[in-house]
């Protein structure tokens, strides 16, 4: 089971998020509601893998995404957004991203996510 940062700027999202992937036996070591906060606690907690919401105050997750992928080629990210636009999923996976959630959440699709990033083939296409 994975060690997960979730990173949303709505409270009630990260909630959601925490008690879908706790139900899957995963462990929550962080949240952040800003892409800021986000890459401090990446850099303190080297969670196995992070749930990153694209918009937010501050800094957003598309800017996170970058710098967290800098520090670590080899990190694990799944975006998550309202805005499903083809481009913002294009983007994100070539910056590094696993997957793509959309919001409203899906539980299903959320461990869907969760899992096929914490799999030891997303390790090797990370290698």
């Amino acid at each position: 089971m994975g060690k997960i940062l979730l990173v949303d700027d709505a409270a009630f999202l990260r909630a959601l998020l925490r008690e879908i992937v706790e139900s899957d036996g995963h462990t929550v070591v962080a949240e952040a509601a800003d892409g800021a906060d986000a890459i401090e606690k990446y850099r303190a907690y080297r969670p196995d893998l992070v749930i990153l919401d694209i918009s937010m105050p501050e800094m957003g997750g598309m800017s996170a995404l970058k710098a967290i992928m800098n520090e670590n080629p080899r990190a694990r990210v799944v975006m998550c957004s309202a805005l499903g636009t083809r481009h913002l999923i294009v983007e994100a996976i070539r910056l590094g991203a696993i997957d793509f959630i959309l919001k409203p959440f899906r539980t299903e699709r959320v461990l869907e996510a969760v899992r096929r990033a914490l799999s030891p083939a997303a390790q090797r296409a990370a290698d």
